[in-house]
Order: C-alpha cells, then sequence, then structure tokens
C-alpha cells in the first residue's frame, strides 16, 4: 500500500506542450519565477510573484517542469 502511495505521490499534473494559467507565487535562487499545479514546481523565466499568465510547459523532469509566458 505505500508503495502505491509513493508512485501515485510522484505523477506528473503537467505535460510538455500544453497551455495552463497560473499565478507565480515564489522567485526561485536563479530568479525565475516559481508556479505550482498541484503542488508541483514549474519554473517560468522572467516572471516576478503575483503575475498572473499563461505558460507552455517545455520540458518535464520528474520533480520539476520549465515552461515558458505565452503572450
Amino acid at each position: 500500500m505505500v508503495f502505491m502511495f509513493r508512485e501515485e505521490s510522484r505523477s506528473v499534473p503537467v505535460e510538455e506542450g500544453e497551455v495552463y494559467d497560473v499565478t507565480i507565487q515564489d522567485i526561485a535562487r536563479q530568479g525565475d519565477g516559481i508556479a505550482r499545479i498541484e503542488g508541483f514546481v514549474i519554473f517560468v523565466p522572467g516572471t516576478k510573484v503575483g503575475d498572473e499568465v499563461r505558460i507552455k510547459v517545455e520540458r518535464v523532469l520528474p520533480k520539476f517542469a520549465f515552461a515558458s509566458v505565452v503572450e
């Protein structure tokens, strides 16, 4: 049962190429904005805390993703 929970917690709620509306919640050490979808971290360069932006997911890794702002 614990194993199933671990598998579930690793599921990624975003897909490469998909577009999402998010609010930037934090700033990473490197200066990128951080958005979260279902707790999953997405780094969004060129944004600041409080920005409400539409993003396109460019790359998905097991623990986080990278996205760009869609105009």
